[in-house]
């Protein structure tokens, strides 16, 4: 892909070329754009497709993947950007090319870390996931075949052969008709068989069309994290070119959501206020570790560095950090020179003061929820993410949440929208019907919470009450959920507005 700073000749392809080059409303990026574009054009496509993928992730953690109220807000979304979602469009040519083309910017410029990568591949595999659910049930081979994905749909004489396997071994199948079903390599199809949701014969994995689209999102996974891996290497080729550079660094620095490493509340939090904040504004992760490490008087690496830099971003400074862990490791009858001499050290690196100097930031949900699973003695993760469901609804219940908002979470659990879930369990323990915001971060969780107790204010530092003493907050209820969304719209358009501004300048 070339660009200069002229107007772009535009390649003149008829209908069929054109239809040859965009087969499908969605694809798996297998072929790089060829064509020659201006700088103006880079910049706007840029632009709009983090706009897209910034709404893709508020719509994600908002509503449940999926339902009617999550389709159609994405699709209002893709309209105004100009992107493809529906295969049947007439002129859908010039839609299909900025997406691909689009597509491509953004790996140069979210392949340069592996936060980065991580959200992008995210964001990407969930506008995927969409544009599927949207595809023609008589174009779905077409596209498989264009992907390079050799699954093929048995014959309707196959299928009733295996047909009462394959609705006994498929849950997605209750009460539903059996339409399609792929014969696929026993090895492409290893997360369903993992959790024991799909009928395995000779070698090969019987997957209804209910469950397809996760083993196509695994396999655009694994190209694209292949891919970024591929474009980094490249990556110091384009950033030598001085016109692309900066606009690279910007884009990839400034829209992953906020890292919560800065914060104007350093030295407000007293050490003697944490146990009272654990119970009353941290999420459940933070909240289990810190349970933990006041009946164990120890955590392992994976809970210190999580619980750790939380703590770091909630206002802790590296002196009360310091004191923090020591008066706990000690109580754990640990020696005062051994903490010295084996655990400071890791303290005062997390603050960016000892090896590399690098200030490290807390933890982000989605790097929680992917990153560094807990084992046996573990105590870091998410909990909606990695707890048994008969443990998380033990651990609600002792949280005081009611048994019908047990039901809701552990359902929102059981389809795999644990942020979603978290959400939920803020709205229930801060007796709100709507947050008013889409959650993404432990801090974001803390910061909110914080809010709504103090009336909207700051944190203060001050005397830690008993709990008991403490009355449940009376809050007004918040925005419904269509509000709360055009809210977070209105935010990203601000956001946007300085990008735009930036690229223009």
């Amino acid at each position: 892909m070339d660009f200069s700073g002229g107007k772009r000749k535009k390649l003149k392809l008829g209908g069929d070329q054109r239809n040859a080059c965009y087969p499908h409303s969605l694809q798996f990026y297998l072929k790089p754009p060829t064509e020659n574009i201006s700088l103006m054009e880079f910049e706007n496509l840029a632009i709009d497709r983090v706009k897209l993928l910034k709404a893709v992730e508020h719509l994600g953690v908002s509503y449940v993947k999926g339902s009617e109220q999550y389709q159609s807000k994405l699709e209002a979304e893709i309209r105004k950007v100009k992107f493809s979602y529906r295969e049947n469009l007439e002129n859908e040519y010039e839609a299909r090319r900025r997406d691909h083309i689009s597509h491509f910017i953004l790996r140069l410029a979210y392949c340069q870390s592996e936060d980065l990568r991580r959200w992008f591949i995210q964001q990407e595999m969930d506008l995927l996931r969409f544009r599927f659910t949207l595809l023609p049930r008589d174009k779905i081979q077409d596209f498989l075949k264009d992907s390079h994905l050799q699954f093929e749909a048995i014959s309707d004489e196959e299928k009733t052969l295996r047909e009462k396997d394959i609705f006994a071994s498929s849950p997605s199948l209750s009460g539903a008709v059996l339409e399609l079903v792929y014969k696929i390599p026993f090895a492409d199809a290893l997360d369903l068989f993992r959790g024991r949701k799909v009928y395995l014969e000779g070698g090969f994995a019987y997957v209804p069309l209910k469950d397809i689209v996760a083993i196509i999102l695994n396999e655009f996974r694994t190209k694209l994290s292949k891919a970024l891996a591929l474009t980094a290497r490249s990556l110091p080729a384009v950033q030598s070119d001085e016109r692309l550079q900066p606009l690279l660094k910007h884009l990839s620095h400034s829209y992953t959501g906020q890292d919560y490493s800065t914060q104007g509340n350093v030295g407000k939090i007293a050490l003697d206020q944490i146990d009272s904040l654990s119970i009353k504004s941290f999420p459940p992760c933070m909240r289990q570790l810190h349970k933990a490490l006041r009946e164990n008087h120890h955590l392992r690496h994976g809970g210190r560095m999580q619980y750790g830099l939380f703590l770091k971003g909630i206002g802790l400074t590296l002196e009360q950090a310091l004191q923090f862990w020591k008066q706990e490791f000690i109580r754990g009858k640990m020696d005062p020179d051994k903490f010295d001499k084996g655990y400071s050290y890791n303290i005062r690196h997390s603050f960016g003061k000892e090896g590399k100097r690098t200030d490290y930031t807390p933890f982000s949900c989605m790097k929680i929820i992917l990153n560094n699973p807990p084992g046996q003695g573990d105590y870091h993760g998410c909990p909606f993410r990695h707890s048994d469901p008969e443990l998380l609804k033990q651990k609600l219940q002792s949280y005081k949440i009611s048994p019908a908002g047990i039901n809701q979470i552990l359902d929102l659990v059981k389809g795999t929208h644990y942020q979603v879930a978290c959400q939920k369990y803020f709205e229930m323990t801060h007796n709100v019907d709507d947050c008013g915001f889409s959650l993404n971060h432990p801090n974001q969780f803390f910061i909110e919470s914080q809010k709504i107790l103090n009336g909207g204010k700051d944190i203060k530092k001050e005397s830690v009450q008993p709990e008991t003493s403490q009355p449940k907050p009376s809050v007004q209820k918040t925005k419904d959920a269509s509000s709360a969304l055009a809210s977070l719209n209105s935010s990203l358009e601000v956001d946007m507005e300085g990008l735009e501004d930036y690229f223009s300048d």
